[in-house]
This record gives structure tokens, C-alpha cells and sequence, in this order.
């Protein structure tokens, strides 16, 4: 335990009642079980009950957020938590709401030079005509050839993500986004590898080729043990790694990001590398990458977890 930590005490807020909830109920358990064994004071919250009267009745010197999605990840817990006062993990409210968002995360990116895919955006109200998909509006407005990745604007997980391969299969997949938010984004799928690069404290601790035995990285995929290929460090030239891992970087400072990030993105088969998206509370799963990643640079998950937390202390929000 660090002397600046030793007598706070920790609440991990976990749960919540996003589409991503079991997700982050197995994180904020695993981080649980780090702090123990480390000898913090340290409790579990469920966001999904009363989090006034929680936080009342636990008081805590510090929140470890371990929610994914939804208002956990999007800028509203972090906002709450800085009128209380409580210093808490991970990125401050306006860096949380630039990357949960897909749009803005792509315009930011795009305006600091950062490649990105092609893509447009639409909302509910384009994309259906009298409750039924406007298919002749998405296929004329979409200026890049097929296939085409179809995603809510603000979940993760890859949850309501699918691909299209041709316009004749466009309404099953983008119905299914509309489910999960009332705007979607459709980008031009690029075909190659997934790198994920972890981003801690502002550097690089390097990244991780996945490769999934599904058509792409969704969520069964992510939380299946066995159904992932994991290669650490990815089998890639050097210096195309270096250069994820320095885009990586670059996109958690555009965005404003403080803690640890996952930084996806996509090595097209010509040697091209694309930013997907940046993930600002990433997984703590058995499965999730920042710990794989962390443990081939010889952290383990408990010390993973102690930076993480030494680091809301450090360096507060702005």
C-alpha cells in the first residue's frame, strides 16, 4: 500500500444498469479482490441502487470506477462525483463524454491529424420513415464502397455492432444499433489486424493483436474464454508498432484522457493503421486486455490496480 493511499478509503462503484452491466460486475469484483489483497479499505457500490444514499452511508475518500457504458462511462458519474467531491479513476466528465461518443471522438481525432475510417452519422429520425428503415436515404448518403460496420454512437462492448456486406442486408443490422441509441454510425469496414494499445498515465505500455475466431472482436468474443487468440506483443514491423503505440497516445491526449486507456485500432492489409475508438474505462476481466498487456510489462493486475488508483490522487481532474 502507498503512503499517500494508506488511510483512504476506496469505494469500487461497479454494476449499474447499462446494456454492459455483467461486464463491469465481474471488473469491480476482480479490482475488489486486488485492493484486499493489497490492505486497502475498500468496499463494493452498485450504481444501479440509491448512489446518494450509498455514498452517504460508505463515505469514501476515493471511487474506483469499474462501470462500463451508459451513464458510468459517459461523463454523468464523473460529473456527480466532482460536485461531491470525491476524487474518483479514469478520465475527468468532458474527456468521458468525447469518447463514449463515436462522432466526436472521430471529429476530434480527425482534427489533430489522427487517422480515423470514413464514416457518417445518423439519427433515428433519418434513418426510419413512418417506423420502417429509410434504406434508399442510408445507402445513397454512404460515399464509401462496402463493406460498412454499423454502431451505436455511445455503447461499447461492440454491443449492436455488426458488419454489412451488402446493401440488400442493411436493415437487420442497423434496426438492431437503433436499439441501443438513437444515433449510429456506419463506417467503411477496413479488413486486417486488431491492435489494442493500453495508455497509462499518458505512455504507452504497449498492445495487443487479437484475433478472434468470429467475423470481428464482438462481445462474445471479448468475454469467451477460447474464443480469442491473444498475441503479445503483436506480430507486426517494428516500426508500424511504434507508430500505433505513438497514435495511441496522441488520441488519449486529444481527447483529455487521465488514467488508463485502451486506444483500438485497426492495421489495414496495405500497412495502414486506423484509430477505431478510445476506451476510457477499460475492462478488469480475466479476459480483458489493459491487464494482459500490463502483466507482458511485468505489472501485475494487483499493482495495475494501485497505479490506477495512485494516479486519481497525483493528478486530480482539471
Amino acid at each position: 500500500m502507498t503512503e499517500q493511499l494508506r488511510d483512504k478509503k476506496v469505494v469500487v462503484l461497479y454494476g449499474g444498469s447499462s446494456s454492459e452491466r455483467e461486464v463491469s460486475l465481474r471488473s469491480g469484483r476482480a479490482v475488489y479482490e486486488a485492493l484486499l489483497s493489497k490492505g486497502y479499505r475498500v468496499e463494493l457500490l452498485d450504481a444501479a441502487g440509491d448512489l446518494c444514499e450509498g455514498l452517504n452511508s460508505l463515505r469514501p475518500d476515493i471511487v474506483f470506477i469499474a462501470l462500463h457504458g451508459g451513464v458510468g462511462e459517459n461523463g454523468a458519474i464523473q460529473g456527480f462525483l466532482e460536485v461531491l467531491g470525491i476524487p474518483y479513476t479514469g478520465s475527468g466528465r468532458l474527456a468521458s463524454a468525447l469518447a463514449m461518443d463515436k462522432v466526436r471522438t472521430k471529429t476530434r481525432l480527425l482534427s489533430e491529424g489522427i487517422n480515423t475510417t470514413p464514416y457518417i452519422e445518423f439519427h433515428r429520425s433519418e434513418a426510419l420513415l413512418n417506423g420502417d428503415l429509410n434504406k434508399s436515404l442510408l445507402t445513397k448518403a454512404i460515399e464509401f464502397p462496402l463493406p460498412w460496420v454499423v454502431k451505436p454512437v455511445s455503447e461499447g462492448s461492440s454491443i449492436g455492432v455488426h458488419i454489412i456486406h451488402t446493401e440488400e442486408e442493411i436493415e437487420g443490422p442497423v434496426m438492431d444499433a437503433l436499439k441501443y441509441d438513437s444515433r449510429i454510425i456506419l463506417e467503411q469496414y477496413i479488413k486486417g489486424r486488431e491492435i489494442h494499445i493500453a495508455v497509462l498515465g499518458g505512455r504507452s505500455l504497449g498492445g495487443v493483436e487479437v484475433r478472434p475466431s468470429s467475423e470481428f472482436y464482438d462481445y462474445t468474443a471479448k468475454y469467451t474464454p477460447g474464443m480469442t487468440e491473444y498475441i503479445l506483443p503483436p506480430e507486426i514491423p517494428e516500426d508500424i508498432y511504434l507508430t500505433m503505440q505513438d497514435m495511441a497516445v496522441r488520441s488519449h491526449r486529444a481527447l483529455g484522457c487521465k488514467g488508463a486507456t485502451r486506444v483500438d485500432l485497426i492495421l489495414s492489409q496495405d500497412m495502414v493503421p486506423y484509430v477505431l475508438e478510445v476506451n476510457t474505462i477499460p475492462g478488469m476481466t480475466a479476459t480483458s486486455l489493459l491487464p494482459k498487456i500490463a502483466r507482458q510489462q511485468g505489472i501485475s493486475f494487483e499493482d495495475l490496480v494501485e497505479t490506477i488508483l495512485l494516479e486519481a490522487i497525483e493528478d486530480p481532474k482539471a
